[in-house]
């Protein structure tokens, strides 16, 4: 080898080692490449500085302050509570306002909201539509609960609440919804 062309082989070898202690975002979500907290692999502990032998983040690492988080690339699924078996479905519910000629249209499944990132009012099940919003409890003690606290604005049968808060139902159709829903059960 001619000291021409030393500086580019060492400049591979960085890019080299650097490459595959970097990895991909796939490696890291299935532990790899430190994502599930273990020590860095030979790779990267060969691109360190021929001075410093340890990890960056690596608390025993002259000047470090401690580790970095790693966080997970998407949140994990919240868990929702069963609805009672006896209890219709929120999607049932909103199929029987439409054989029924109700306005449900752009019906959006926001269950998600029922858990502790979204509005966690302990819900089982949330489909939001045009005309009404159906909220399926795992009881009828915390369905009774929710009712209460939008008195006026909802109804209760069983484990099922019909909220018109957001949808803006006319007063004049609310009797149409809460009569469907009496007669699903």
């Amino acid at each position: 080898m001619t000291n021409r062309t030393l500086p580019a082989v060492a400049v591979l070898a960085i890019a080299t080692a650097l490459t595959a202690a970097c990895g991909d975002d796939n490696d890291k979500a299935a532990g790899g490449a430190w994502g599930d907290g273990s020590r860095p692999s030979a790779a990267a502990a060969a691109s360190a500085p021929s001075g410093d032998a340890s990890a960056p983040g690596d608390p025993a690492a002259p000047g470090a302050t401690g580790t970095t988080e790693r966080r997970p690339s998407s949140a994990p699924k919240a868990v929702l509570p069963s609805r009672m078996r006896a209890a219709p479905g929120a999607r049932e519910v909103v199929a029987a306002f439409k054989a029924a000629g109700l306005k449900v249209t752009d019906a959006k499944d926001r269950s998600v909201d029922c858990g502790p990132d979204g509005l966690g009012l302990g819900c089982s099940e949330l489909i939001a539509t045009d005309g009404v919003t159906v909220y399926v409890f795992p009881d009828e003690v915390s369905a009774k609960e929710i009712a209460e606290t939008w008195s006026g604005q909802s109804f209760q049968r069983g484990a099922v609440v019909l909220n018109y808060l957001e949808a803006k139902t006319p007063a004049a159709d609310r009797p149409k919804y809460e009569k469907v829903l009496t007669d699903l059960r």
